[in-house]
């Protein structure tokens, strides 16, 4: 079976990989149910300060995906999510090219939800682009929406990790004020809205420079774009405004703007629209089932089921159909050795085949003399978080509060 972090959290497959750690599809063994699970990789200060940020953010909204809880396991630490299925926007283009606008109204309507729910906490996210952007699998019926990834979020008056004339972000999603070194702020994420919303509705990532001559050329907002109806591109158009001032101030203003357009456009509905929003996770690894690790009763009343599990799991929990993906290797991954990454979570890495952990010595019974009781032996003490974890964590959070003083 998988690796066990923290004695709650077994890894099962990896499904992304960010820029500090990797994501991994875990089973949780005390709230029976799947989650995804990041785990630092880096051991730097550097990153650890940002982990610290990205656990502490709690953010309880249906089109956010905010950490849940953290635990360090050894010279580890990972916090978990929800565990999101259906890929993210950049996939779904990738399937069907420019989406209905009246799909895309409904996407923009979640995200600006969720962002609004975001900057409620004066956190500025930073990094809006379509693979940041999860949808759950919900098949032909309404798409939901999840925004995700707060690596690099910070909230307002928080001292930068990085110097001031460093740009922190994905190229091609930045705003124009960005590149000039301003500090981060609200009007920012609203501009990166924009270019996703674009993406959307044109299949094509936009080019930031030429949308800044089309608007000097313009000398405003330009003509809508082939494919973009009128009314809603005064939406999208004033989400892309160069000038901050010239843009929606808030994400809740925005909404409200694009509820008008979608009122324009007419009642279409998501679900009557032929976008399928299909599972991307793929099957789950021999030893797991929708209800967690197989135990060994039902090992043994199933000839087919995986190795008998320690651990059995009582409680259904409801996962979703993973059959798009081809079947994984059966054998038990580990942190330095994984598979190619599924979708939802980052991008792949190259393949690399799992090690098999090296056996157990053989060991007889003890001699005991007569009269002598027989001690059995208990399962072997285990430090869950070293002297070293400590001192980092405690050094992270006291240079943030230093920095922040």
């Amino acid at each position: 079976m998988g690796e066990v972090f923290a004695g709650r959290y077994e890894l099962v497959d990896p499904i992304g990989r960010g820029g500090a750690g990797a994501v991994w599809r875990a089973w949780d063994h005390r709230r029976q149910r799947y989650v995804a699970a990041k785990v630092l990789q880096q051991r730097d200060a550097h990153a650890l300060l940002r982990f610290v940020r990205e656990q502490a953010l709690r953010i309880d909204h249906p089109h956010v995906l905010a950490p849940a809880s953290w635990a360090a396991d050894d010279d580890k630490v990972l916090f978990t999510m929800d565990l999101v299925g259906g890929g993210s926007l950049a996939h779904l283009i990738g399937d069907y090219g420019p989406l209905p606008p009246v799909y895309v109204c409904v996407l923009l309507d979640q995200l600006l939800a969720g962002l609004a729910a975001v900057h409620a906490e004066d956190v500025v996210h930073r990094d809006i682009k379509p693979a940041n952007i999860l949808l759950e699998p919900t098949g032909t019926g309404r798409p939901r929406l999840r925004l995700s990834d707060f690596g690099i979020s910070m909230r307002k008056g928080e001292p930068r990790l990085t110097d001031a004339d460093f740009i922190v972000g994905t190229p091609g999603y930045f705003a124009p004020e960005q590149m000039q070194g301003a500090e981060p702020d609200f009007t920012a994420d609203l501009y990166a809205v924009g270019l996703v919303a674009l993406y959307l509705l044109t299949g094509e990532k936009p080019d930031a420079f030429a949308l800044l001559d089309d608007y000097e050329r313009a000398g405003g907002v330009p003509p809508a774009p082939a494919r973009v109806p009128e009314p809603l591109w005064q939406v999208v158009g004033t989400l892309l405004h160069p000038d901050p001032q010239d843009r929606f101030r808030t994400a809740t203003g925005a909404r409200k703007a694009l509820a008008g357009a979608a009122e324009v456009l007419g009642d279409g509905g998501a679900g009557a629209v032929a976008v399928e929003v299909r599972d991307h996770l793929g099957p789950l690894p021999e030893g797991f089932g929708p209800d967690g690790p197989r135990s060994a009763r039902q090992t043994a009343n199933d000839p087919g089921a995986s190795t008998a599990s320690d651990t059995a799991s009582d409680t259904a929990s409801d996962t979703g159909s993973y059959h798009l993906a081809p079947p994984r290797p059966a054998a038990p991954p580990t942190l330095a050795h994984s598979p190619t990454l599924t979708a939802g979570y980052g991008a792949p890495h190259p393949a690399s085949g799992p090690t098999a952990p090296p056996a157990p010595p053989a060991a007889g019974p003890a001699a005991q003399r007569p009269g002598t009781p027989v001690r059995r032996p208990g399962p072997p003490a285990k430090i869950a978080v070293p002297v070293l974890l400590v001192a980092l964590v405690c050094l992270a959070v006291g240079v943030w509060a230093l920095a922040a003083a």
